[in-house]
């Protein structure tokens, strides 16, 4: 029996046709944090991560629009690096 693994952190990052960004954007911006122009993070739990998909494949074109969802198993396990014209000073660098 497999044993199912339990994400809690998740990086969103999008990119859909113009007459649905906004609605796109508001759906990630309900479930995890912006963190800079089409990509969002944040905490997720099973639950969440089960509402944000629905939500986002209600509105999304399958055929034209482009959705991916890096799930992590804690906010602990990965380490991030950022380049180039950091525009929000408040972010937090991982490196662990």
């Amino acid at each position: 029996m497999k044993k199912q693994m339990n994400y809690n952190y998740a990086f969103l990052f999008y990119d859909v046709g113009e007459k649905r960004v906004q609605k796109v954007f508001k759906i990630c911006k309900k479930y995890l944090s912006h963190f800079q122009k089409s990509v969002f993070r944040g905490e997720m739990t099973p639950s969440k991560f089960m509402q944000l998909r629905g939500e986002l494949n209600r509105v999304i074109d399958e055929e034209e629009d482009f959705v991916c969802i890096i799930q992590l198993m804690n906010d602990k396990v990965f380490g991030e690096e950022i380049f180039g014209n950091q525009k929000n000073e408040n972010r937090e660098i991982l490196m662990i």
